[in-house]
Order: C-alpha cells, then sequence, then structure tokens
C-alpha cells in the first residue's frame, strides 16, 4: 500500500483538542481542568502514574466517557455530544489496551471490520483491508485466524484494523503492553511509519519510556487528574515534579 493510495482518504484536520475537562467518579475527580491538543502529523505522549486518568481522558476523547464539563474540539468542530461511531468516523480512531483483535476470524476480516466502519462496502472494505495488511507486513498472515498467531502479530493486526479506518487522528492505549522487546522495535517501527506516511495525529499512551521518548514530539504528563507538565522530550526527561512523580531518578 502507498501512502497516496491511504493519504488521499484522510482529510486533513488541524487539532484535536480537549478545553477545562472535568470527569467526576462517585465523588472522586479523576480528571481535574485538563486541556490537551495534538496537532496533525504530531506525535504526542501521555504519560503519568497508573490512575493518573490517562485512559479515562481517551475515553472523554472518543465518546466512551462523558465528560462534566469542557469541551472536546476537532478540528475546530465541537464533539463533545458525538457518539464514539460518529467520531470514528469523522477519523478520530483509537486502539484498547486490553481489546485484541476477533480471535474466530482471520486477520484479513479483522481488518475489512476495521474498513466497513467507515461506510466502504464489503468489496472495498475487503481491498482496503488486504492493502493495510501487506503495507504493515501482514500479507502473508491475512486467511490466517488471528488467535494462531505470535502475540506481536496479533497486536498489529489490531493496529491495521485502526489504520483501515483512516483516521485523522489515532489514540493508542499502551500498544506495546506484553511485547517482548524485538516486538517493540517493530511497533516502534510501525508508529513512525503511520506517523511519517498517513500525517495522521498520534495520541500515545504508554509506560514503556523507550517508547515515549523515541518516539514523541511533545509529551503531556498526568498525575492524579491534573496536568503537571506538557513539553518537548528532553524537557520532561529533566522536569522535577515528574521525576518526582512517574519518572523517577534512573535516566531515561
Amino acid at each position: 500500500m502507498t501512502s497516496t493510495a491511504v493519504a488521499r482518504e484522510i482529510a486533513t484536520a488541524p487539532a484535536l483538542e480537549t478545553a477545562d475537562v472535568v470527569v467526576n467518579f462517585q465523588g472522586l475527580r479523576a480528571i481535574d481542568r485538563v486541556s490537551l491538543r495534538l496537532d496533525s502529523g504530531e506525535v504526542l505522549g501521555l504519560i503519568g502514574p497508573n490512575g493518573a486518568g490517562k485512559t479515562t481522558l481517551v475515553n472523554v476523547l472518543t465518546g466512551f466517557q462523558e465528560a462534566d464539563s469542557g469541551s472536546v474540539h476537532l478540528g475546530g468542530q465541537d464533539i463533545g455530544r458525538w457518539l464514539p461511531h460518529e467520531r470514528s468516523r469523522r477519523g478520530l480512531v483509537r486502539t484498547f489496551q486490553n481489546v485484541l483483535p476477533f480471535a474466530g476470524l482471520t486477520a484479513l476480516e479483522n481488518v475489512e471490520a476495521g474498513a466497513m466502519a467507515t461506510g466502504v462496502g464489503r468489496a472495498g472494505a475487503r481491498r482496503r483491508a488486504m492493502e493495510v495488511l501487506d503495507w504493515l507486513g501482514l500479507a502473508a498472515r491475512a486467511h490466517r485466524k488471528v488467535d494462531t498467531l505470535p502475540f506481536g502479530e496479533e497486536r498489529r493486526v489490531g493496529i491495521a484494523r485502526a489504520v483501515a479506518m483512516a483516521p485523522q487522528f489515532l489514540l493508542m492505549d499502551e500498544p506495546a503492553a506484553g511485547l517482548n522487546d524485538a516486538e517493540c522495535d517493530d511497533l516502534k517501527l510501525v508508529v513512525g511509519r503511520i506517523r511519517r506516511e498517513l500525517a495522521c495525529g498520534i495520541l500515545l499512551i504508554e509506560h514503556r519510556m523507550s517508547l515515549i521518548f523515541a518516539l514523541c514530539d511533545r509529551i503531556h504528563v498526568l498525575q492524579q487528574g491534573r496536568t503537571i507538565a506538557i513539553g518537548l522530550p528532553d524537557e520532561i526527561r529533566n522536569d522535577a515534579a515528574v521525576r518526582q512523580a512517574y519518572l523517577g531518578e534512573e535516566p531515561v
């Protein structure tokens, strides 16, 4: 699959933004006035300790969690009342930390399901699915059931399914979870290629700091639902508050 073949399906949006988002769970403030901006073509890391609110914020962005206050804008348009499928059809696509591809289906059928979510017909979805699998080096696995694939390739099928949805913005929730070092190196190449050739913005939630510092243009740090830092990788690496809250004193 050429970058041109994919990119012409993607209408560039200037930014995905939240402003002063607040989320409460039974009296507990999970997100406390968080403002975030992700530009097209940018890789933004979202990091912080477990329970910092990272996945909750992604759920707000993608419509799986309603904010108590604040706003979400896609390309300058308020999408706060849009349902998840309405957001995905406008190019706001996510992967889930613990949701793997459909185990009973082939790799091709999994990616085809993603393509069909954009509204194309069955034939067009199958054609696009094959293009995406080939682009990600999985063409030879197209007719294998995903639960027979190595874990790293199974994860990559999940990414392929998201790519088939023609993302303007791709939100990736811990894509390296469970991967070994070699598989993480492969993931790094995949994310870099998506960013480089599709020009979509990528929000990367990840605990593996080697990936965060290698891939991200900027990093947004949460602690207990609040933003404690936003900056370039070197700024975050050397930020005293971030080190105390999350990174520790060891070199990263």
